[in-house]
């Protein structure tokens, strides 16, 4: 009765939240490789210097790109690679490359493949809408997810076979090519590949429940041992404020670099005139590698070190939040995890495809069942 139960339960999310998953699966494979796509699209704004050039500081070129018309950056990204160019981020929404020694701003890449990443990990998120639609979108796909967590659970308790003999296992682990029909072809798929995916899917689901609810999130940081982190509100008085006799940024990125000998990227806040420190994010790896990237407050009228805070320093809750971000793109883990979580995402592809395939046939067969029961009925008189 119990497994009856949880049968049925898994079948009425698989077809209720089928379609959402099957979107956001089929979203998450295009994705798999954005940071290399993306790199290999910006390798035209690398450049070596000409005789004579010094590369600009860090001052000169927020300068330089505040002079472009309609961008005010937020956040400046330095990179070790003398070649590489200086990359000025306007919020999440607009970034712009200047070259590092003479400020001049490279043209956009024409039908740029950022744009086209934007607007599928939009439809990823929320269906790629705007303004107060993404919060109702989000509803949606933040509930398809928990579903799809439930039918990952409640499927691998499914899988389990009744009677555990190699005949039964081999059928749900690997490919049978002398299936008799379809339906045969799609339950031997749905359970292959629910079986092989299932763990990579896991993880790539709860992480994702990070994102989407606040008591996932908290729950992270509860797990690992401590409390959540409580936002702190700033007051009238403080965002009113102006910090008056800042140092230059460039003696800023001057101390940053001092705390690493292998950093490849500086990540820099900029535009802020009440804050009075800063917090300049120090990384050793590609972007993508929570244990490679450090945190180094100063003092934005001193220079001084408020706090230095490499990874292994963090707190475990504050660690562990780090890791769900990159473990769910795989990223956290290299190529290889971005190549695992891609290929979990194309078996959960196959894995709606096949389910809803099972669904329909199951209705037809319900119907048809229906149908005949009329037939044969005598009327009564």
């Amino acid at each position: 009765m119990f497994r009856k139960t949880v049968f049925w339960l898994h079948l009425a999310c698989g077809v209720s939240a089928g379609i959402v998953v099957l979107m956001m699966s089929v979203t998450g494979v295009v994705l798999t490789y954005e940071r290399q796509v993306q790199v290999w699209e910006d390798s035209s704004y690398y450049s070596a210097a000409q005789s004579g050039q010094e590369m600009m500081s860090a001052d000169e070129l927020i300068a330089a790109s505040r002079e472009l018309q309609g961008f005010e950056p937020s956040t400046l990204l330095i990179s070790s690679d003398p070649t590489a160019p200086a990359m000025l981020r306007q919020g999440r929404s607009q970034t712009q490359y200047l070259n590092p020694y003479t400020g001049q701003a490279y043209p956009a890449h024409s039908d740029s493949l950022s744009a086209f990443f934007a607007t599928v990990r939009g439809w990823h998120r929320w269906f790629n809408m705007t303004g107060d639609n993404r919060s109702s979108a989000r509803v949606v796909t933040g509930a398809a997810n928990l579903m799809f967590l439930f039918l990952v659970l409640s499927g691998i308790y499914l899988w389990l076979p009744k009677i555990f003999a190699w005949a039964t296992l081999r059928s749900r682990i690997l490919f049978n090519r002398q299936n008799s029909n379809t339906q045969a072809r799609d339950f031997n798929w749905h359970h292959v590949f629910g079986f092989w995916a299932a763990i990579p899917l896991l993880v790539i689901i709860s992480t994702a429940t990070v994102f989407n609810y606040s008591w996932a999130n908290n729950l992270v940081y509860r797990l690992a041992g401590e409390e959540p982190p409580i936002r702190s509100s700033v007051s009238d008085e403080t965002a009113n404020a102006v910090v008056a006799d800042r140092i230059p940024y460039a003696e800023l990125v001057d101390t940053a670099k001092t705390y690493s000998d292998d950093w490849r990227t500086l990540s820099l806040p900029i535009g802020d005139t009440t804050s009075t420190a800063t917090t300049i994010i120090i990384d050793e790896g590609d972007g993508g590698q929570p244990q490679k990237r450090h945190a180094l407050t100063l003092d934005v009228s001193s220079g001084d070190v408020i706090t230095w805070a490499p990874f292994t320093s963090q707190t475990a809750g504050r660690q562990a939040r780090r890791w769900v971000r990159f473990l769910h793109t795989g990223e956290a883990l290299g190529i290889t995890g971005q190549t695992i979580a891609g290929l979990a995402s194309f078996a959960a592809i196959l894995m709606v495809w096949t389910g809803l395939a099972l669904a329909i046939r199951r209705f037809l067969r319900w119907l048809a069942r229906q149908r005949r029961t009329r037939e044969i009925e005598v009327p009564s008189t």
